[in-house]
């Protein structure tokens, strides 16, 4: 499928401004603003297998499309959520376990690119990805 493959975070949009949202601390901004993601993709029919690698860790997820998962971020923010499939773009829902406001984010694939949004709190933010 188009997301199968990995992919290397090229730059960021907004993204510092989107993590102080979530409520991360400065210094953990500053540093998950370099953290060299690589996200690697597999997806087998509805079931999706996404390895995440970066300077802080490494995680591997397995998730099938519409179905409700729990899942940390890197800073330890708890999620529970789904992602779902629509058209050529891959639609995440999360809810935060700690206050229960929502995340939204999606994935898409532009051009030779990866774009990864995320919205939280009428913060917006885009994280760009090329094949690597």
């Amino acid at each position: 499928m188009a997301f199968d493959g990995t992919w290397k975070v090229d730059r960021n949009e907004n993204y510092e401004k989107f993590m102080e949202a979530m409520g991360v601390g400065m210094m953990k901004r500053k540093l998950g603003a370099h953290d060299n993601l690589k996200i690697t993709i597999q997806q087998n029919g509805d079931k999706f297998n996404v390895k995440e690698a970066s300077n802080f860790r490494n995680i591997e997820i397995e998730f099938t499309l519409g179905v409700n998962f729990e899942y940390s971020l890197a800073d330890g923010t708890e999620l529970s959520g789904a992602w779902t499939l629509e058209g050529n773009k891959l639609v995440g829902t999360f809810t935060r376990k700690d206050n229960g406001k929502a995340l939204k984010a999606t994935r898409e694939i532009v051009g030779d690119e990866l774009v990864q949004t995320y919205l939280y709190e009428g913060v917006e933010s885009k994280r760009f990805f090329k094949r690597g």
